[in-house]
């Protein structure tokens, strides 16, 4: 194998890893979400949350207390605070506006849905806001965290903005950040650990 191959070789094994470690992440937080609304409103159709089911049985977590979704909650709970550095206030507002937003089993579909496009449009509108920033080295850490605080309050605050399509993605997340109540705090804590796991960068605490 030539010097250029092992290189390409090298550069696709870091997007894969990259790429993974990414979905995990999202994996997480989605099953949070799910273990949330099953400890709140008591589900028994294991149907209707199938990443909760599927991390609880390849973790093998036991039910506490009888009660599905709260030992699956704790869990990661502790694994998100010890590798992304979340904070409590990420779970709190999580578990606010998930339980504030589902009154009823058939409402689980409607959140998760709303939650995915709120995450697909404020992706969109911090990234394109952000382009050559993020090229900036994870040395400098501070920097970036600065630079994505002020990108998330100018997709909510800013009305003029380059062309329609930066317009609509912001539209939408200030029309989903209402309806799912999740803060601009949280909403930095939520984008920015992707952006260091881009950067092959282990999160430890949002304070360093």
């Amino acid at each position: 194998m030539g010097l250029i191959d092992k290189m390409t070789q090298k550069a696709s094994e870091r997007e894969n890893a990259i790429r993974e470690k990414s979905e995990d992440y999202n994996s997480l937080i989605r099953v949070y979400m799910q273990a949330v609304m099953a400890a709140d409103l008591k589900i028994l159709d294991l149907r209707m949350l199938p990443d909760l089911v599927l991390f609880k049985r390849k973790l093998k977590i036991a039910t506490q207390g009888g009660r599905l979704g709260v030992a699956e909650k704790n869990y990661i709970r502790k694994f998100m605070k010890e590798v992304y550095g979340m904070t409590d206030l990420f779970f709190e507002e999580i578990d606010a506006s998930a339980i504030r937003f589902c009154k009823k089993q058939k409402d689980i579909q409607d959140y998760l849905y709303a939650f995915q496009g709120f995450s697909q449009a404020l992706f969109m509108s911090v990234g394109t806001d952000m382009q050559y920033k993020l090229r900036i080295p994870a040395l400098f850490k501070g920097v970036l965290k600065s630079m994505t605080k002020k990108s998330i309050n100018k997709v909510l605050t800013q009305n003029v903005w380059k062309n329609a399509e930066e317009r609509v993605a912001c539209t939408q997340v200030r029309e989903l950040q209402k309806k799912l109540r999740l803060s601009e705090e949280w909403m930095f804590q939520y984008v920015f650990p992707v952006f260091m796991i881009a950067k092959g960068v282990k999160m430890k605490s949002f304070k360093e």
